[in-house]
């Protein structure tokens, strides 16, 4: 059996931390055994989403970005997410692509409501300069992906001291942590392969 797993970070900095702690999900995702795993790491930084109205909707259409994002997710069995934490939540950035790619597209009328989102799996993770690694952020998240009707995994990995956690190859140093995000990208792939995941 073959899934497909896509992850990407709630961040637009080029240096992010969370960028590169999807990555190691994504490689546990890949290490899942019984299931060959297709992994794609997507970038919003280069998606360029422009902030969500309404009337440039319906004026300008969906962007090009958006749809990207929104297809890359209807083909995706399972999702991966890190998000870095702002003011105790989820970033702008991650909130703005997921309010986007929850809409319609008008290209695709028969599509059911929120397609790119509901009953897919997701992994979360996230990682911070302070002592919670982000853990506020992730409860939020969490509640936002049940609300659009995912399967969110329980384990779920808040890494503290982000900015002194990686090697310069992007693992973790701590290999006790390192081992926490890897199991939340197993975990999406062994749930979305599995009956259940469906």
């Amino acid at each position: 059996m073959s899934i497909r797993i896509l992850g990407f970070a709630g961040s637009a900095r080029r240096e992010s931390l969370n960028r590169k702690l999807v990555h190691v999900a994504l490689r546990g995702a890949e290490s899942a055994e019984s299931v060959e795993v297709e992994i794609e790491h997507l970038d919003l930084r280069d998606l360029a989403i422009p902030l969500y109205d309404g009337d440039s909707e319906t004026v300008e259409g969906m962007p090009d970005g958006v749809r990207h994002l929104r297809e890359a997710l209807k083909s995706s069995d399972g999702v991966i997410i890190a998000s870095p934490e702002y003011n105790g939540s989820m970033t702008a950035v991650l909130k703005n692509a997921i309010d986007w790619t929850s809409r319609p597209d008008p290209r695709f009328p028969d599509d059911p409501r929120l397609v790119a989102w509901r009953g897919k799996v997701a992994g979360i993770v996230a990682t911070s300069p302070g002592g919670l690694g982000g853990v506020h952020g992730l409860s939020h998240l969490r509640d936002v992906l049940n609300h659009m009707g995912m399967v969110v995994v329980t384990p779920q990995a808040a890494i503290p001291a982000g900015h002194e956690a990686f090697h310069d190859n992007g693992s973790i140093l701590d290999a006790s942590q390192h081992a926490e995000v890897e199991s939340v990208g197993r975990a999406v792939a062994e749930r979305a392969s599995s009956p259940e995941g469906d």
